[in-house]
């Protein structure tokens, strides 16, 4: 049996993979969880909704490459880690969609055909119009705060690079997700900034979301972070719990999960990072 029929299996059983390794951390919270899809694409459980982050559903090698990074592999390098069945559940089960900006590989095709049209969707207000130009119909854009059922949700910014790729990039924003006494922090598509900075301090999150894989194109630094933006955020906040994701599936991300490990391993951060596999499930 392969590694993706396994997973989908515990996934349809509700057993959830990552607690089948050594976890150092404690289970603060049940009711809280964080699980890998691919890439940037999560589920986060927290009070008694079910948010689906940033889909990128494509089947491996639908997409063309990203431009200008020196390879021209096809895009996503790697399936879902399930099922077309058991996507279908997923998409149907989440309460609401969270898209934290427009990219092709935080937002593709196949998920704007596969999400109902009636799904509810946070996004940042930039891009309001074109999701409801994309024909969806129950778009909410957060500008700075809202309360939805037992969620506080906050907008964040950051950069998507800095210099004049940064701009090139364009706006990303990411979000602060608070439940009683915890909070998961998604950081979005930026390196370490002003921004981050500022989020970290204001909200204290007890969890952090970072988009790593150094993503970078022939010109210009990074546009999501390296090992050392990842260190600069544990630095800020060391009691929270790190979640490093955003590796292994699009070409202009040039840190892998192994590279990042090491990293951390050189800086005595191995054990307060966690890099999760695809359809690996995180309690919170």
């Amino acid at each position: 049996m392969n590694r993706k029929i396994f997973l989908q299996n515990l996934l349809l059983l509700g057993v959830t993979p990552y607690l089948l390794k050594a976890n150092p951390y404690p289970l603060m919270n049940p009711k809280i969880s964080v699980q890998l899809l691919r890439h940037a694409t999560l589920i986060i459980h927290i009070g008694k909704q079910k948010l689906l982050v940033d889909p990128m559903l494509a089947s491996k090698g639908e997409l063309d490459p990203v431009q200008n990074c020196g390879n021209n592999i096809r895009i996503p390098m790697v399936d879902l880690p399930l099922e077309k069945d058991a996507l279908q559940k997923i998409l149907s089960e989440v309460d609401a969609i969270v898209v934290t900006h427009l990219h092709r590989d935080h937002w593709d095709l196949a998920a704007q055909t596969l999400i109902n049209k009636d799904k509810l969707i946070f996004c940042q207000p930039s891009d309001l119009d074109k999701i409801k130009k994309q024909g969806f119909t129950n778009v909410t854009p957060i500008d700075q705060q809202l309360i939805w059922k037992d969620i506080k949700i906050f907008r964040t910014k950051g950069k998507h690079g800095s210099g004049e790729i940064g701009q090139k990039m364009g706006e990303v924003s990411g979000f602060v997700f608070a439940s009683k006494q915890q909070s998961v922090y998604l950081a979005g598509d930026t390196i370490w900034c002003d921004d981050v900075n500022e989020a970290l301090k204001e909200h204290q999150p007890t969890a952090i979301i970072v988009n790593a894989g150094g993503a970078q194109f022939l010109s210009g630094g990074p546009i999501t972070m390296t090992p050392e933006d990842i260190r600069q955020v544990y630095a800020k906040q060391p009691n929270a719990k790190i979640i490093a994701v955003h590796m292994d599936t699009v070409n202009h991300c040039f840190v892998k999960r192994t590279a990042l490990r090491k990293a951390l391993q050189e800086n005595n951060l191995v054990s307060k990072v966690i890099i999760p596999f695809d359809g690996d499930l995180i309690p919170l």
